[in-house]
């Protein structure tokens, strides 16, 4: 017999909402697992607004919005595991769990992985140069001033044009410290506008195209060297602080030998929220990284009333189709769908990325036939949706094919 009903792993807002949805639905033994000493995931290092609005209908500084999903999670009777560590996925439910205490296993019918996604490091950005004290992506700032007090730098410059990236400005700005400079390697910035705007009304100089060729530095950051449009320049700076290129954290995934997307990172999920294990579910950033914490909330929930109604009978055995993409498209979810089975409600649209900035008809064609089309610009890692019609859970081939104008 199961420990629990259902297993979350992750207490960030798509984890919490998708317990408290199972609760509400009647679902008796529901489990958080997180492997932080308190729920909230990373919105408590968030020391900025807005967040809940959607949620809660008031806004909350980020930690105060992570307190407010524990509580809740409390409330709820929801059995609350912190400082647990999920180490490994079985085929049946039975996870591996190392704690305090030592090493052991949990079980449920069912599980849903809501472990969130985290900021590419240096390493895996490839940058050149020494290796000084003063790297750091804005997950690491935010917990430095959030848990510890402390801000790391004076003078960073800041790599990255993402949501992510304001936040690290405004942190860097509330806290003592003002940015040099605010790069991105593209030709155009990530975020929309007016959101873009923000560090140049703070006085902080934003440049696009611009590539780091060299950090300057033997013991702490000294300066960075960047090349834009051919031409050198130097700038003077104690910190280089990456934000965005976020990746799931998906080695559960991996270790298991559970499906994994290619374009995404994240688990191969169906229309329900599925993984390729039908025991296991996943919702939040694990899938798709990143939304903001309200769009995982919202995701979570949606997940978790269709995780309660799957709990009534025994785990799906239909046959799954995958959903193919083609460049410039970087990723599709879902990314697989369960023939015969209706798409959960609030999981009722296809969220598509672009690898670059591009122009031109994307459509959507069903055993070779064209069923929808969305023409327009598009630019990277901004969410692109598209209905799904009820074509798709009979299908034998889905692709999302792209025309590009010229």
């Amino acid at each position: 017999m199961s420990d629990h009903d259902v297993i979350v792993v992750g207490g960030g807002p798509a984890g919490v909402a998708a317990a408290l949805a199972l609760r509400a639905e009647g679902v008796g033994h529901v489990a958080i697992v997180d492997r932080e000493p308190v729920l909230g995931g990373a919105t408590r290092h968030c020391a900025h607004s807005p967040f809940g609005m959607r949620e809660f209908g008031r806004v909350y500084l980020g930690a105060a919005y992570g307190r407010r999903l524990e509580r809740d999670a409390r409330a709820a009777g929801i059995t609350v595991l912190t400082g647990h560590s999920v180490t490994g996925l079985g085929d049946d439910g039975t996870l591996s769990v190392a704690h305090p205490g030592g090493v052991g296993t949990l079980s449920a019918d069912r599980v849903v992985l809501a472990t969130g996604a985290r900021e590419m490091p240096r390493s895996a950005r490839m940058l050149p140069g020494d290796r000084p004290v003063g790297i750091l992506t804005t997950g690491a700032l935010q917990s430095y001033v959030a848990f510890h007090g402390l801000m790391p730098f004076r003078r960073p410059v800041i790599l990255g044009s993402e949501l992510v990236t304001l936040s690290a400005v405004l942190t860097c700005l509330t806290h003592g410290a003002r940015p040099v400079a605010v790069l991105e390697t593209g030709p155009v910035p990530l975020a929309r506008a007016p959101l873009r705007w923000f560090p140049g009304v703070m006085g902080v100089p934003f440049r696009t195209g611009v590539g780091i060729v060299d950090i300057i530095g033997r013991d702490r950051v000294e300066a960075v060297r960047i090349r834009r449009g051919g031409q050198e320049e130097v700038l003077d700076c104690d910190g280089l602080l990456l934000t965005g290129r976020f990746t799931p954290e998906a080695a559960l995934l991996w270790q298991a030998g559970h499906g994994v997307d290619r374009g995404s990172g994240g688990p191969l999920i169906d229309q329900t929220g599925r993984t390729a294990n039908p025991r296991y579910f996943a919702a939040g950033n694990l899938l798709r990284p990143v939304e903001t914490g309200g769009w995982a909330f919202r995701e979570g929930r949606a997940i978790g009333r269709a995780l309660a109604a799957d709990l009534r009978r025994a785990p799906s055995a239909a046959t799954t189709v995958p959903v193919a993409v083609e460049g410039p498209v970087k990723l599709v979810v879902p990314n697989i769908i369960r023939r015969g089975e209706r798409p959960a409600a609030g999981f009722d649209r296809f969220q598509l990325r672009f690898l670059r900035p591009c122009k031109g008809t994307l459509a959507l064609v069903i055993d070779g036939r064209p069923a929808h089309r969305l023409s327009g610009s598009w630019l990277p890692e901004r969410r692109v949706l598209m209905p799904m019609p009820t074509a798709v859970c009979q299908a034998d081939s889905i692709r999302f094919e792209f025309r590009e104008d010229h």
